[in-house]
This record gives structure tokens, sequence and C-alpha cells, in this order.
């Protein structure tokens, strides 16, 4: 087994509270930065979800119109000119 000695100890404690001092360094303030980038994708979501159900709403109105139109021909004011 390996056998330390004080000063070894000492280095190898300096190093862990360095890496609890840097580790607390990168991770501070992270917990605000996630959370509003998160709230900002979910009203962004909200707000893509209204836009595409309006014009959901849109096409499908758009498509029962040109059903319409395909079942019932209007008069077509030229084919008529055109039979005179």
């Amino acid at each position: 087994m390996l056998s330390f000695t004080s000063d070894q100890w000492v280095i190898v404690a300096l190093i862990f509270v360095l890496g609890l001092l840097v580790g607390a360094f990168l991770a501070s303030g992270g917990g605000r930065k996630w959370k509003q980038r998160y709230n900002a994708e979910v009203a962004r979501r909200h707000d893509l979800e209204q836009v595409h159900a309006t014009r959901e709403k849109d096409w499908r109105e758009q498509d029962s119109l040109r059903a319409a139109a395909l079942k019932n021909p209007a008069r077509d004011p030229i084919a008529e000119d055109r039979d005179r």
C-alpha cells in the first residue's frame, strides 16, 4: 500500500479544495440561467402552438371550401359566352 508523507497529504488536500472552488465558481448563477431559458422556451412553444392552431383552422376551412367548389362547380361565365 502507498504511504503518503505529510507534504503529499497537504498537496492532495489543496488540490481537493481547489477542485471544490473551481466547481463552485463554474456552477454559480447557473440555476437561474437554465430556468430562464426553459421558461422562455415554454413560452415560445406555447406561442407557436397557438399560431399553428390558428393556421390549421384556416387550412381546414380552405380545404372544405375547395372540396365544396369541386363538388358544385360554379357557372363559368367564359364557358357561357362560348356557348352563345
